[in-house]
């Protein structure tokens, strides 16, 4: 028994065996697991405007989320981010918009001091380029001070620069979209003036870099160009963004399984002259409702939803915690996940033709765009179940395995959706100011790569041997390292840790004892470990700093355990604060976003982080005393 725990060990296994059951109570009876995945409020104004524009205004539906919106403000009249994150101009742009929309009067308090705040930051005139494009939309901002994005972008060729392959999946479908709408540059009258948010100084788009100013002028050119485009190209190009747009939306009615490309390619069909009756339309709006969260009379949107995430992490946690491989619930989640395996080629398949689908998407319904990262978990889950027909499982992991082996970059590590997905001159337009828009390697999507090709035996292949030299060679100077879809580098440490071992680097090499000493010199007073998402922008400030919470504490555990350091003091005081601050129904409170879509832009709260990790952790570095 280890001496760290010793000092309470069964209020640590107590807190395991809650954790545990607290998470099997959770589980859907189709075998998925699913949390909440909360985002802000940009995502409930945006749905209201995208229905005012439509035509498909609801007056219950737009009551409900503007008290959702209401709700979210903070004493100070402003909307942030991300909880305890400092106000964001756009965000609050939007939703006092919304709220405008619902009916909230000007002159009352709680828009007085959101109108304050947006002028003492600039006023609209300083929010990002979707804040202009959704007020361009209602004659609220012109358009020729929207950066210009013609559809003529979608007939370049993939070896011409900027076009649309060059985009991460995400920023790809959002800019095929976009390029139909600023085509057509519609305007809907709205009843409404948002002149208290102006300042009146206009903000010109600057640039530092040679890059930056090439695309300037760029940007200038084809705002000239749209005076008088050619017809005929105009035509074509309107037409191949509208059959690309079509041939991308999935069963569930979405395009990506998520909000931006969602909403703007209902506008940009719409534009085209398809009816809300359209099939296209129908599917899309309807499926809008299944991501609507409705609670106390208020009404909000999900920007995605994770089961196939949150069930492979679940597996794992669930087996980490002793689980036996045979339990029902295991099978029933494995059976469930083998069905949402994708045999398509998608977007991905156009940078490697030749390699065979068999991966794992982020959703429930997302086959054009699978995961390196899903379908590494996925895997590794499923190579713990012992499930009623092995070689069926055998026969997932194999084709998962290839899949992933296929998707590495030439660098030697795996970003998520694409491979090789690297030209930087894409973030550089004027027009992408709204978070990352490509889709290059990460060191924790390449963590997990790695320890899947381990648990298969081929961490000596050299595709193994080149993923360890890019993670090797992405480790910070201080020892940590940078996580790209979670808050952030207890994040990436916490998922380094693990593969480096995995992959046969020993607990005592200088990488695994300098990403230890990160860690515990990042440990807080009260034991836990935080990371404020301030981090990406502020790294000296805020890297591994923060209020402690139960995933990030989790991450540094998993990352301790990974190298031999579970009965260390630090882990110790780690697993105390787990068990100190579990609730009595055996969940953990987590108000904090730790998940990550855009870092410095975008994050998420995973409501099943702080189920899932803490088990994950209790469990493994309580794995000595069973």
């Amino acid at each position: 028994m280890s001496s760290a725990i010793s000092t309470a060990p069964t209020t640590a296994a107590a807190a395991l065996a809650l954790g545990r059951d607290q998470l099997l109570a959770q589980q859907h009876p189709d075998g998925f697991w699913r949390g909440e995945l909360e985002t802000n409020v940009t995502m409930d104004a945006e749905d209201l405007l995208l229905r005012e524009f439509l035509g498909a205004r609801d007056p219950a539906k737009l009551a409900s989320a503007a008290r959702w919106i209401r709700s979210r403000q903070r004493e100070d009249g402003t909307w942030s981010n991300f909880y305890g994150g400092p106000a964001n101009l756009s965000t609050t742009v939007e939703a006092y918009v919304a709220l405008r929309l619902a009916g909230d009067p000007p002159e009352a308090a709680h828009m007085r001091a959101a109108a304050d705040f947006v002028r003492d930051a600039g006023g609209v005139e300083r929010a990002r380029v979707f804040t202009h494009i959704w007020l361009a939309l209602f004659g609220l901002w012109p358009w020729e001070l929207v950066p210009a994005l013609p559809p003529e972008l979608v007939l370049l060729p993939r070896w011409v620069p900027l076009n649309p392959y060059d985009f991460a999946c995400w920023a790809r479908q959002t800019i095929v979209a976009l390029t139909v709408v600023w085509a057509h540059r519609p305007v809907r009258s709205l009843a409404l003036s948002i002149d208290e948010l102006r300042t009146g100084v206009v903000v010109r788009p600057s640039a530092g870099s040679a890059a930056g100013r090439m695309l300037l002028g760029l940007d200038r050119a084809l705002h000239a160009y749209e005076r008088r485009p050619v017809s005929a190209v105009r035509r074509a190009a309107l037409a191949r963004a509208e059959r690309w747009i079509v041939r991308r939306q999935e069963a569930d009615g979405s395009w990506g399984g998520i909000q931006p490309p969602w909403v703007y390619s209902l506008i940009a069909l719409h534009l085209q002259g398809y009816s809300l009756e359209h099939p296209v339309m129908r599917r899309g709006l309807e499926g809008i409702e299944g991501f609507i969260v409705e609670e106390e009379g208020t009404r909000r949107l999900e920007a995605c939803q994770s089961p196939v995430w949150d069930t492979a992490l679940s597996v794992v946690a669930l087996r980490d915690a002793g689980t036996p491989a045979d339990d029902p619930a295991l099978v029933r989640a494995a059976d469930w996940l083998l069905e949402e395996q994708v045999f398509a080629p998608g977007d991905w398949s156009l940078a490697r033709p030749r390699l065979a689908p068999g991966g794992w998407a982020f959703e429930f319904a997302n086959d054009n765009y699978p995961d390196v990262d899903d379908t590494a978990e996925v895997a590794l889950a499923l190579s713990r179940v012992s499930h009623p027909e092995p070689d069926r499982v055998r026969d997932a992991i194999a084709r998962a395995t290839e899949w992933t082996l296929g998707m590495q970059s030439s660098s030697g590590g795996w970003g998520a959706f694409d491979a090789d997905n690297t030209r930087a001159l894409c973030r550089a337009l004027p027009f992408c100011d709204f978070g990352e828009v490509i889709d290059p390697p990460s060191a924790d999507v390449t963590a997990h790569a790695l320890e899947l090709l381990a648990q298969q035996d081929r961490a000596d292949e050299t595709a193994s041997r080149r993923g360890l030299e890019w993670l090797s060679a992405e480790q910070e100077p201080d020892g940590s390292w940078f996580g790209r879809w979670g808050v952030n580098y207890v994040y990436g440490t916490g998922a380094a840790l693990p593969a480096l071992v995995a992959v046969g680097v020993s607990p005592e090499d200088l990488r695994v004892r300098r990403a230890v000493r990160w860690l515990e010199e990042h440990q807080a007073p009260d034991g836990g470990w935080g990371e404020d998402p301030r981090s990406y922008d502020d790294p000296g400030r805020w890297a591994g700093r923060g209020p402690s919470t139960a995933s990030q504490t989790a991450w540094a555990l998993i990352g301790l355990h990974a190298a031999g350091r579970a009965a260390s003091p630090a882990a110790g005081r780690g697993v105390r604060w787990l068990v100190e601050t579990q609730q009595p129904d055996g969940s953990w409170d987590e108000p904090e976003f730790t998940g990550t879509g855009f870092p410095g832009d975008y994050y998420i709260n995973y409501h099943l982080y702080r189920q899932m990790f803490p088990v994950m952790a209790l469990g493994r570095c309580l794995q000595e005393q069973r």
